[in-house]
């Protein structure tokens, strides 16, 4: 498995993405080793949301946009999958190329646009898979939608539906569909929760919103989440800006970026976003998350749990385990008897 991940780093980005997924589901089916690997740990066993996670690392939204490799995913150890981002209807994306390798950074800059194939296929994946852990349906709006609230109520009342969303998140955090973000603002942010609430039934919401945030906007952002009673915040998305230091060609390229260089900025936001709700939200922590330690600042920063995606296309389908073994070994380093204990020590 990891000489073909080599091999197929070396495609056209966006190829090499395709052939992982299907990597991925080819291994499963293959007998993949470890199964429920990701449980071993007691330590890191945690509840979240009224949801058991039997380890707090998981896959983001975006890695497997249309649900095709849920079972594999879940078979590296990690504790949650998150799939999508689905649209009600199935959706291009915007024109080719769309996303570049910044390999010299460990970077990636996309500008895929919700690229999928709707919620019905979708859907119908996640209620097809085997339940290894805790599965998220991450849905958005249509580029062209004329009413995107209706959009996200459509998403949320298909991802409960089925029975076999755990969670949905509501994904108003990308930079490539025009307008957005503009759901993160105010009275927008307020109508579109309370639509979600009004079809979610029991099944607890999660809202994703971008590192690329005003103080205002933020504060506004955590008194809706408390005010809704969403069951965790998402932090974040790739961002627009590009830091300083960056030397690969492509950091030109429009789209987010996402990958190591990110980590600064999204770290801050979780920490900004604990000062803010005053530990009264549930945070999880992704951007920028690459091996253990990292995964670990963020639970000590506040987050409860941790989500990873670009740093898997150079670290390999090996670094879920990785980070899951060296969490428990700094956990347990430090003293703490569970996870839980150490979000928001510092």
């Amino acid at each position: 498995m990891t000489s073909l991940m080599r091999a197929v780093r070396s495609l056209d980005p966006e190829r090499a993405h395709g052939l992982a997924i299907a990597a991925l589901n080819v291994w499963n089916r293959m007998g993949a080793p470890g199964g429920r690997k990701g449980d071993r740990f007691p330590r890191l066993a945690t509840r979240v949301a009224g949801l058991d996670f039997a380890n707090p690392v998981g896959i983001a939204a975006g890695l497997d946009k249309d649900g095709r490799a849920i079972d594999g995913l879940f078979a590296l150890g990690a504790g949650a999958v998150e799939i999508g981002t689905l649209t009600p209807l199935p959706q291009a994306g915007n024109p080719r190329p769309r996303l570049f390798r910044l390999a010299e950074d460990e970077a990636v800059v996309n500008r895929y646009g919700f690229k999928n194939q709707g919620l019905a296929a979708g859907v119908a994946r996640a209620a097809a898979a085997r339940r290894r852990g805790v599965l998220g349906i991450n849905v958005g709006a249509n580029k062209d939608a004329a009413d995107r609230v209706a959009d996200y109520r459509t998403g949320v009342a298909a991802a409960v539906g089925t029975g076999r969303a755990d969670y949905v998140a509501i994904n108003i955090s990308s930079p490539n569909t025009p307008g957005l973000r503009d759901l993160q603002q105010g009275a927008a942010l307020a109508e579109l929760l309370a639509a979600a609430n009004a079809v979610r039934g029991t099944t607890p919401l999660f809202l994703k919103v971008a590192p690329d945030l005003d103080s205002a906007t933020l504060d506004g952002i955590t008194r809706a989440g408390i005010e809704a009673g969403i069951g965790a915040l998402v932090i974040g998305n790739t961002t627009v800006s590009r830091p300083g230091g960056l030397r690969s060609a492509a950091v030109g390229e429009a789209g987010g970026l996402s990958g190591r260089p990110l980590a600064p900025l999204a770290r801050q936001r979780l920490r900004d976003f604990r000062v803010a709700s005053g530990g009264t939200l549930t945070l999880v922590a992704a951007g920028g998350i690459g091996d253990g330690s990292e995964a670990y600042a963020r639970i000590r920063a506040g987050a409860s749990l941790v989500q990873l995606y670009t740093a898997l296309a150079f670290g390999g389908p090996g670094l879920v385990w990785r980070i899951v073994s060296d969490l428990d070994a700094l956990l347990a380093r430090d003293g703490f008897a569970h996870v839980a204990d150490a979000v928001g020590v510092d």
